[in-house]
């Protein structure tokens, strides 16, 4: 399966060459969910259940609200994702006591669990493109990427 992999997103690579900006963005992120997608299934997760595992504090809680902002979710998929991951007893919902109209999330021990391979794998992941990718290339790459979300934010494109 890894070879696989490797030759369709070389594929896609060497398509990409040829393609817009917004296109290279996309066929990335979708081979980097893909890959994550693909190692998370491995233990029964998805992707979307380890990031959201990631932006829950390990021993305070978290607020609903700030998982969706920090993951960018709408509300709908943030009730199914956290629906998922309690139903298979990662976390706890409490009510906030600071805020009665407000949920506190928190893994339970299994979740903390989770959340570390969840960790693990990102940092995996960061530390191989560190390896293959100079520095400089990738210092340009999020100097690009901010200068295109700035871009979005402001306005300025449509």
């Amino acid at each position: 399966m890894h070879n696989k992999y490797l030759l369709s997103l070389k594929k896609q690579i060497q398509i990409m060459k040829d393609k817009t900006i917004d296109y290279t963005l996309r066929a990335t992120w979708q081979a980097v969910a893909r890959m994550y997608n693909e190692e998370a299934n491995k233990y029964g997760a998805t992707m979307s259940l380890g990031f959201a595992l990631l932006s829950i504090d390990k021993e305070e809680g978290t607020p609903s609200t700030f998982i969706s902002n920090r993951m960018e979710m709408e509300a709908t998929s943030l009730t199914r994702t956290l629906k998922s991951l309690e139903e298979k007893g990662l976390i706890v919902k409490e009510k906030n006591p600071e805020d009665g109209r407000g949920v506190l999330i928190y893994l339970t021990e299994l979740g903390k669990q989770k959340r570390e391979l969840s960790k693990v794998t990102v940092l995996k992941f960061n530390e191989i493109i560190r390896t293959n990718i100079s520095e400089e290339k990738i210092k340009h790459f999020m100097e690009v990427s901010e200068m295109i979300n700035e871009l979005i934010v402001e306005k300025k494109i449509f």
